[in-house]
């Protein structure tokens, strides 16, 4: 669908200034993070499928033309010439699932400067909001040291497609399903739900509530049993359990109050009755905090769900993320301003075995290093297809698990050092002189 409004004005007047101008050499525009949020230790990329689905059809609509040229004063030649742009331009980018940091790459884009500056808002938007659920999401994965962990978090995030995108990014993470339907079915995810306390409250009895519910769906018998009193839901349970000879798996969620004690009760109300296979599943303002002290605790928690603090990222609501021209027309370029000084040219990150390293592009691969940018689109076009979430999954896990155990410690973390290589310090040197120089007259 056309999305050439999905921008801020400034972009459309820039490149409208430069297509007057027949301002067109190619740019690269580097998509970075300036600094991590604080308890942060690494970040997980996401977003990339997102940016490169917006890429490939960007267009704008007769009625987006309409509106610039009645409400912004945009004149016929300008609007012809925003009727034919589409993005041309390649992309190199970190695939999703990969544990990044500060000041890394996680993007870059090089077009005609029109096509490039009106994909700065998308691919900021797309790679920030996915980027900080993802990591999150894989912070709550670590704590969870191996239990199951469910999306709740459809009904809190903050708009319909941001819920799409937090079960997408949290489903990179590690998490094993979403309540999220529409996800499930768009992206090939396991989707996972049963009963909420409306549904034991419309009957007469926990009882009769969990019969009917084992009764229309016997495959997916996990009873909410913290309506009205843990312990009698948990024996209700059993009841229903034991009288309908339930041959699937049982469990029991747990929603309030306190997750350990109660955790603590149910199990040993199942084991007694002979269920020593039934699972426990918690659920209720969940974020890895939590999780890691009932873990700690020993809580015999099989599964968790966890909705709001992941879904928006609680305490990290937002990337401080930037999207900074660093060439132009083969002259690299960057920025002086106090705080805010850019890397300037293409560049690569090497991973390496003591660190991260950023340089020049054409850089040669160090010793036991591997690059991690890599082209993904090429004319206007994916050259690497659409991968499956299951393909990002599996890189995030591999990930994390190389990275030391200081970056992923939740409360002090360390994250992994990140260093410039000689010839890109020496490019930015020479650059800063030149524009001080240049700036002085």
């Amino acid at each position: 669908m056309p999305g050439g409004l999905f921008t801020d004005l400034y972009e459309l007047n820039m490149a409208a200034s430069y297509l007057r101008r027949s301002m067109t050499a190619a740019a690269t525009f580097s998509l970075f993070v300036r600094r991590l949020p604080a308890n942060r230790g690494f970040l997980i990329a996401a977003g990339l499928d997102d940016c490169l689905a917006f890429l490939e059809t960007f267009s704008f609509a007769d009625d987006e033309l309409a509106w610039l040229r009645h409400t912004q004063g945009y004149d016929g030649q300008m609007v012809e010439a925003f009727r034919r742009l589409r993005f041309t331009g390649d992309v190199w980018a970190v695939p999703e699932g990969t544990p990044v940091f500060a000041g890394e790459p996680l993007l870059e884009l090089t077009a005609p400067i029109p096509e490039a500056q009106l994909a700065e808002t998308a691919m900021l938007n797309h790679v920030t909001f996915q980027t900080s659920i993802a990591t999150k999401a894989a912070r709550c994965v670590l704590a969870a040291a191996g239990a199951r962990l469910v999306d709740f978090s459809f009904r809190r995030t903050q708009g319909i497609e941001s819920g799409i995108a937090a079960a997408r990014a949290s489903a990179i993470a590690g998490f094993a399903a979403t309540s999220n339907t529409e996800a499930a079915r768009r992206y090939d995810l396991e989707a996972a739900g049963t009963m909420a306390h409306s549904f034991i409250e419309a009957f007469d009895s926990e009882a009769h509530a969990f019969t009917a519910f084992a009764e229309d769906f016997p495959g997916k018998t996990t009873f909410l049993v913290d309506t009205y009193d843990t312990a009698g839901g948990v024996r209700a349970a059993i009841e229903v359990a034991a009288r309908l000879r339930l041959a699937g798996p049982v469990a029991v969620r747990l929603d309030s109050g306190d997750l350990l004690e109660q955790a603590l009760l149910a199990r040993r109300l199942l084991d007694e009755a002979g269920l020593d296979q039934a699972k426990i599943f918690a659920s209720g303002g969940l974020d890895e905090y939590a999780i890691a002290g009932l873990t700690a605790a020993g809580a015999p928690i099989d599964a968790y769900g966890v909705g709001t603090k992941m879904g928006v990222s609680a305490d990290a609501p937002y990337l401080d993320t930037a999207y900074k021209l660093t060439e132009y027309d083969g002259r690299p370029v960057m920025k002086l301003s106090a705080g805010k000084v850019t890397l300037p040219g293409t560049k690569q990150v090497h991973r390496c075995p003591d660190g991260d390293v950023i340089c020049l592009r054409d850089e040669p691969l160090p010793p036991g290093a591997r690059s991690l940018l890599i082209p993904v689109m090429r004319r206007g076009r994916r050259i690497i297809p659409a991968e499956p979430v299951t393909a990002a999954r599996q890189r995030c896990a591999e990930g994390l698990a190389e990275l030391p155990p200081a970056a992923r410690d939740l409360h002090a973390p360390e994250p992994v050092p990140v260093t410039i290589s000689d010839a890109l310090a020496n490019a930015q040197q020479t650059l800063t002189r030149q524009l001080r120089l240049r700036s002085a007259y």
